[in-house]
């Protein structure tokens, strides 16, 4: 079986997936500095990867600067898969907000996120979502997606169900 390398280009925003809990604020904070890279290259994957920190931040603190700071990044990247790492509060409207202005159509992208900080706790859905973003690059035709608790979901039909504390397809398939 002829076996297909290529690089994954990981765009780092922060999120749970990429925090550490807080006791003096009962939450959890993002890292200053990400715990993406270390444990993409303790799993030793047969594909490249490449890093890229656009910011480290509680999606609910996302700005417009930043969601054209994840796009340029997207947009210069010299690579067609991309892995980009966010907070699952606001990572549907990122992928709505990629859709609507990303020019090139030649990239496969998957958001992921986690509701358990990667480091720290267990179990952790991060690994997992990360695990299952990373297998579904290979099968996806170029566009926009999100890949989360083992589903694929597009932009146009994905909404977060806090009560549930998880994502289900507003047309309910």
């Amino acid at each position: 079986m002829g076996e297909k390398t290529f690089t994954i280009h990981f765009i780092i925003t922060g999120g749970t997936i990429d925090s550490h809990y807080d006791g003096s604020k009962d939450t959890a904070v993002p890292n200053k500095e990400s715990v993406i890279p270390s444990f993409i290259e303790s799993l030793k994957l047969y594909h490249n990867a490449e890093f890229t920190i656009v910011c480290m931040k509680d999606s609910r603190d996302l700005k417009r600067e930043d969601l054209e700071n994840m796009l340029k990044a997207i947009e210069e990247s010299p690579h067609n898969k991309i892995i980009l790492t966010h907070g699952t509060y606001t990572m549907s409207d990122t992928a709505r907000f990629l859709k609507a202005n990303l020019k090139r159509d030649d990239q496969t992208i998957v958001l992921t996120a986690s509701a358990i900080p990667i480091n720290g706790f267990a179990p952790s859905d991060g690994p997992f979502n990360l695990g299952y973003a990373i297998s579904k690059l290979e099968d996806l035709e170029p566009g926009i997606y999100i890949a989360i608790n083992g589903k694929v979901f597009s932009p146009d039909e994905v909404m977060k169900v806090m009560s549930e504390a998880r994502f289900a397809s507003i047309f309910n398939k």
